[in-house]
């Protein structure tokens, strides 16, 4: 087994390769460069979803889960921030229930902060946003009554789930609700999908938030890492056919990928 006890030249090649096309086109993004990101079904479903509540008439409910404050939150927060200013625009009541104190101090100045983009700061009303639980299935139960209390027209269930997942989405489809869920919990995306009318699966998430809020960094970032791992694609594939050959032709042994990583330099 390979250990390296020493950063060598070859982990900081790999490392440049990983780290340099994210500061790259986070840089392009600034300077105004388009960027694209592919269009996911998902995504169009919550305008779909955010215009089906205002024919309606019926409120969106956009939680969180279990998600603390992390790098998935913060994507989270993005498509939120775009869903309360779609909320603010029709005139549509948003509902926040959260699992976390910390979450729901973040989630509020983010709704408040989408109502006043467009002009309708005095709308928002911070009731809106509910502290549940800290507790896994107490904050389940909580958020089933909201949603049929308040007939929900849509659901957003974006971040990490556990064995709550199902509850929730099952909460949405008895009150007839259009539910987009988003998480990077690869154990829940089966019942989501299920339950669920469009799921982003892993770091979809992540690609829903740089395609709706255009964020130069979470955009130039979302842009760098897919170059990052299609160099990583190819260094597998190399160390593939070096291995084989290896095994092949023995007496013909070519240095793998394993050597460049621990090489110490001349």
């Amino acid at each position: 087994m390979l250990t390296i006890d020493h950063a060598t030249p070859g982990i900081i090649i790999l490392t440049i390769v990983v780290i340099g096309p994210v500061l790259y086109y986070i840089r392009e993004a600034k300077k105004g460069r388009s960027l694209f990101v592919r269009r996911i079904p998902g995504i169009d479903a919550i305008d779909e979803a955010t215009g089906r509540c205002a024919e309606l008439g019926r409120p969106m409910m956009f939680t969180s889960g279990m998600t603390t404050l992390n790098p998935t939150l913060y994507a989270c927060l993005g498509v939120l921030h775009y869903i309360a200013r779609k909320a603010a625009i029709f005139r549509n009541k948003l509902l926040l229930p959260q699992n976390q104190t910390d979450v729901l101090a973040v989630s509020e100045e983010v709704v408040r902060d989408a109502y006043r983009s467009v002009g309708k700061g005095a709308s928002f009303d911070p009731r809106s946003t509910v502290f549940l639980s800290d507790e896994q299935f107490a904050f389940a139960a909580g958020y089933i009554g909201i949603a049929q209390r308040e007939r929900i027209g849509a659901a957003f269930l974006f971040g990490y789930f556990a064995a709550e997942s199902l509850v929730l989405a099952e909460a949405g489809q008895q009150v007839g609700a259009m539910q987009v869920a988003a998480t990077t919990s690869p154990e829940q995306v089966a019942f989501f999908i299920s339950a669920c009318d469009y799921t982003l699966i892993g770091e979809e998430l992540f690609a829903a938030s740089a395609y709706l809020t255009g964020e130069p960094i979470q955009l130039g970032s979302l842009y760098g890492q897919d170059r990052a791992k299609f160099v990583f694609l190819i260094i597998i594939i190399v160390g593939v056919l070096i291995a084989t050959f290896n095994s092949v032709w023995p007496e013909y042994k070519i240095p793998n990928i394993d050597f460049l990583i621990a090489w110490k330099g001349w």
